[in-house]
């Protein structure tokens, strides 16, 4: 799979111009609080076997050096220096099985993936009401191999006396993203090339994201040239503006009201699509802050899930195509 034209992509500058540039300085708080967080010490972990994953062929990150690793925190998997992007399949029983596919993007600031509370966890609860999902576990940044080296590191980069670098212009935004946007083309491009053997739908074929997946799930739809996602999830994602192209797809975003990165700016991103007529259902959440996936939460945020599938039924999602 190629990476994204940016040549061609010039054109589409507009639409991702503030999304990218907002995203990208509000993923770096998550990053840092996820650095210094103290009441939850990362665990390095084996990475573990994945006897499902399917290599997308998008081919090693240029430049990295440190091989994959896994630690535990929060409760969750977590996944760092991937340098292959892999897509596993979580299929439904053929009986219950509707046609339809996501695509599961974790999130984790491009440096880290959650795999199981963002990924994993929820690819098996889509399957279980008869969606196909796909994990894509796709390229990060490098960090340090070290654990030490990587909570070092990021502490000295989110550090009240770090400098700030200058905002990237739009298109070195959209270059930074290309490896992911790459990763994610390829995912959408093996799901339609098995389709008849994964008993799904190519024209139903979606994507979800959460934090950083969610800002790669809008690249995917604003840039990502041939993915064309049938529907998207954004779960606790930026809501910046954008310029909606006319072929939008239907769009569900989940947030919380005390979300410390995403919910204070406005909900532009909202407004965007209800000003191009595009469908869009937002809900938001009084309390769950930032990073609920999957977690069993005391706040009304872990009903999220369930109002997604409503979502997809509501889409004729959760039967197949008459």
């Amino acid at each position: 799979m190629r990476q994204p034209d940016l040549a061609k992509s010039s054109g589409r500058m507009g639409p991702i111009r503030t999304y990218l540039t907002a995203a990208g300085v509000a993923l770096a708080c998550v990053l840092a609080t996820t650095a210094n967080a103290q009441n939850d010490r990362m665990t390095p972990t084996p990475v573990p076997a994945q006897p499902n994953a399917i290599v997308l062929g998008t081919g090693a990150l240029p430049g990295a050096t440190a091989p994959e690793s896994w630690h535990e925190q929060y409760n969750s998997t977590f996944a760092r220096n991937v340098t292959v992007a892999t897509l596993t399949p979580f299929l439904p029983d053929p009986a219950k099985a509707t046609g339809a596919a996501v695509i599961v993007a974790p999130g984790g600031g491009f440096r880290t993936l959650s795999m199981e509370n963002e990924g994993w966890d929820v690819a098996k609860a889509l399957a279980d009401k008869g969606v196909a999902a796909f994990v894509l576990k796709y390229r990060l940044n490098p960090t340090p191999a070290d654990r030490p080296g990587f909570e070092r590191s990021m502490n000295e980069m989110f550090s009240a006396t770090a400098s700030r670098p200058p905002r990237p212009s739009p298109e070195a935004a959209l270059a930074g993203l290309a490896p992911q946007i790459a990763d994610s083309r390829a995912a959408f491009a093996l799901v339609r090339q098995r389709a008849g053997e994964w008993r799904v739908d190519p024209d139903r074929v979606g994507m979800i994201g959460f934090s950083a997946g969610a800002m790669l799930t809008m690249a995917t739809t604003l840039a990502g040239e041939d993915a064309k996602p049938a529907f998207i999830g954004l779960i606790y994602g930026s809501l910046a503006p954008v310029t909606v192209p006319s072929e939008a797809p239907p769009m569900f975003v989940a947030l919380a009201a005390d979300d410390p990165f995403f919910a204070n700016s406005g909900f532009g991103l909202i407004e965007s699509w209800r000003s191009a007529k595009r469908p869009v259902e937002f809900h938001l959440y009084e309390q769950g802050g930032h990073g609920f996936g999957m977690y069993q939460k005391t706040t009304t945020s872990t009903g999220w899930f369930d109002a997604y599938v409503r979502w997809l039924g509501m889409h004729g999602l959760l039967k197949p195509k008459s």
